[in-house]
């Protein structure tokens, strides 16, 4: 696909006007705008269900180097190479995509996708202005628009229930393993599937505001998704139920937040949030400093945490919360992605503490 000359702009809800290239899909579209510093990673970052209603902004020079693999599932029947069917953002920001692509799994170029799919993308604006703007004045909505700038409103799409939206409607069973554990689906990454049943663990996934408690499971996990944690009030509810029993709870990103929801604590919206693939965090009580892999806006609130519940981790840039954990039960979460897709691996640990949790 040749580059494009037609013009395109970014409008933020403070007045600031970004003005680029479109390629991919020409649709105007709005939402929260964010950014990932991540070199790599766009066909998992593009489809991880936690940027439902933002247009994500890549702060890497060149995107679209390597081009997007094929759609192939594995043996489980999940996608191989995405974390869900289909692209989740509502827009993809970059100062350079790349028309000519090399890999050996590279089957089509980042804008051939993104226009099958739908989606718009901007292209030759200054990312760094851009980012910078993001980082002093918090994230804001934003518009990406052609030559109309009124073809569409300001939209804050975390004021809507997005969990309620991407979650499946019902029940899905996955492998054969020698315990079962019930996946609360917020907008569930594919790889947090496969981390689990690669350890030989029954997955049943069950919607957002299933009473998953009725699955007599040997193990629960509220999984990531997009939004405000605050809107998936009944997901609160049913996790507060269960944190009456002893079955092992693990919560992943906004599963964390609604797990210190549910117990008690409280939430809040971080200026400009977490989002690339080397945020440090440090095991509390301890000098261990782990790279992980985060894609959130929100964080539980851990001064003070409910009583019975410790901060597991914290970050070591800005010092909010990581992960808690309940000093008796076992009960915890982490606010990054041990399960990576992409990114580093180091924390995948936890799904084995989760797993001897069980035992």
């Amino acid at each position: 696909m040749e580059q494009t000359t037609q013009q395109a702009k970014l409008i933020l809800e403070d007045g600031a006007v970004f003005e680029g290239y479109a390629f991919g899909a020409i649709k105007p579209v709005s939402g929260g705008v964010v950014f990932n510093t991540g070199m790599v990673g766009y066909p998992e970052s593009l489809t991880d269900s936690s940027y439902r209603g933002q247009l994500l902004t890549m702060t890497y020079p060149l995107m679209g180097n390597y081009g997007v693999p094929n759609e192939e599932r594995d043996e489980y029947g999940l996608m191989k190479y995405f974390e869900s069917d289909r692209i989740q953002a509502e827009a993809l920001i970059v100062s350079e995509w790349s028309e000519n692509y090399s890999h050996w799994n590279g089957k089509k170029s980042l804008s051939d996708w993104l226009k099958e799919q739908n989606i718009p993308g901007l292209s030759g604006i200054d990312t760094r202005a851009l980012t910078k703007r993001l980082r002093e004045r918090g994230v804001m909505l934003g518009k990406i628009v052609y030559d109309d700038d009124n073809a569409v409103e300001f939209v804050d799409h975390d004021l809507r229930n997005l969990a309620a939206e991407i979650s499946v409607k019902e029940p899905i069973t996955y492998g054969n393993g020698s315990k079962r554990v019930t996946i609360v689906d917020c907008g569930v990454k594919n790889n947090i599937i496969r981390a689990l049943l690669q350890r030989d663990i029954t997955v049943i996934r069950c919607p957002w505001n299933y009473d998953f408690l009725k699955e007599n499971p040997d193990g629960i996990l509220i999984s990531n998704g997009p939004g405000d944690p605050k809107t998936c009030g009944e997901t609160i509810a049913n996790v507060r139920r269960a944190l009456k029993n002893h079955t092992p709870i693990l919560g992943i990103c906004l599963g964390s937040q609604i797990l210190g929801l549910a117990a008690g604590a409280d939430t809040y919206k971080l200026k400009y949030g977490h989002r690339s693939h080397n945020q440090p965090c440090v095991e509390t009580g301890t000098k261990r400093c782990y790279i992980t892999v985060q894609n959130h806006g929100y964080a539980v609130d851990a001064d003070p945490l409910p009583e019975d519940w410790r901060q597991w981790f914290y970050n070591d840039n800005d010092k909010t919360n990581e992960g808690i954990i309940h000093i008796s039960k076992p009960f915890f979460g982490a606010q990054f992605h041990p399960e990576a897709s992409p990114g580093p691996d180091d924390t995948e640990f936890i799904f084995d503490m989760f797993l001897r949790a069980m035992s």
